[in-house]
């Protein structure tokens, strides 16, 4: 079987004979084979068993038929060597049980050693790169540092942001200090990711769109920018991706990065025009499209793929991550659109 490159090769914003498609959180409850290896594992254990990580993470690509890997595991991991205790309460996500809420609290806290702290991610990956050689690439990701902060000061998920604002308005030298070493820690813990094999890396800054503008560019965008200008000297592309921010777009890209990724509450059109040509585009279609019949995710796809057209640098990919009650054939059905329209459009084939 020859590798396919197509994902790398949109990353860099070469031609390529159909547009590459993976989608987030592709390796997950949707599928009855993760369910299965569930059922005897709790979360954690299965992001801490190299064995386990590399299992599920291979499901959609000889599944789904995906044409990008992206790693089994959780952007809170390196939380713990930081001095936080974490863990998964069932039906309630992710419970930090020691919260950051003073400077004193922050100061606690240390930049996580990924060998020590989470070696077990990087050995999934050395395995993944052995088990994928003839398949696709693997990509490798990490919270971005106000996601994790927000985590962090919060206790786990929200959707106020209380605790996380007011600690960013009223205790400047504590955010600042805590979003310095938050972001050392995903400098380090991607740097690693990338020498064990990973070959591109996913920045996910899953809740910055909680932000007004004016506050991401003050209190996160540098931060976020020197993450990804340190990680980018890795020489493998870095996607940014910054979820519910297409208001503030522009700022979003100044943050750099190779490819930008998008979520659905922006026509792709409008997007093209205003990324420009010098960052490949990621996404966008709205996850919930997936629970529609499939002659309706079809036209969705081949929507998206017409606005795009020919332009070099598209991934497809969902808006955000896939719904754990997704139909797999859906998602399939949606790799077959994908492949199927974009190789029509870049060939210049009309329908």
């Amino acid at each position: 079987m020859a590798f396919n490159d197509l994902f790398l090769r949109a990353c860099r914003c070469e031609p390529t004979e159909r547009t590459p498609i993976w989608m987030m959180r592709q390796a997950g409850r949707y599928m009855p084979e993760y369910r299965a290896i569930r059922q005897n594992y709790d979360f954690l254990q299965m992001c801490k068993r190299p064995e386990l990580a590399v299992e599920v993470t291979l499901q959609p690509v000889d599944l789904i038929g995906v044409d990008a890997a992206i790693l089994f595991a959780d952007i809170l991991l390196p939380l713990e060597g930081m001095g936080l205790d974490l863990a998964f309460a069932k039906g309630e996500g992710p419970v930090i049980h020691n919260p950051v809420r003073t400077l004193s609290d922050v100061q606690r806290l240390r930049v996580s050693d990924p060998a020590a702290d989470t070696g077990y991610v990087m050995e999934a990956i050395r395995q993944l790169r052995h088990e994928l050689r003839d398949k696709v690439p693997l990509i490798g990701f990490a919270g971005a540092p106000f996601t994790l902060a927000s985590y962090m000061i919060e206790g786990g998920s929200t959707r106020a942001y209380i605790k996380c604002k007011s600690l960013m308005w009223s205790e400047p030298e504590a955010w600042e200090r805590l979003m310095q070493v938050t972001t050392d820690t995903v400098i380090q813990y991607l740097l690693a990711q990338i020498e064990a094999g990973a070959q591109a890396v996913q920045v996910f800054d899953s809740w910055v769109g909680f932000l007004s503008p004016v506050d991401y560019e003050r209190s996160v965008l540098p931060h976020t920018t020197r993450l990804i200008a340190e990680v980018s000297k890795a020489g493998v592309p870095v996607i940014n991706f910054a979820n519910n921010a297409t208001a503030m777009l522009s700022k979003v890209k100044s943050a750099g990065g190779d490819v930008i990724g998008l979520d659905w509450r922006v026509d792709i059109a409008d997007a093209v025009e205003w990324i420009g040509p010098d960052f490949a585009i990621q996404g966008n279609l709205d996850p919930m499209t997936l629970f529609a019949p499939v002659e309706v995710i079809d036209a969705a796809a081949r929507d998206i793929l017409e606005k795009v057209g020919t332009r070099p640098g598209h991934i497809f990919n969902l808006g955000h991550g896939i719904h754990k009650d997704t139909d797999p054939e859906h998602a399939k059905a949606l790799v077959h659109s994908v492949r199927e329209h974009s190789t029509r459009i870049r060939s210049g084939v009309t329908s």
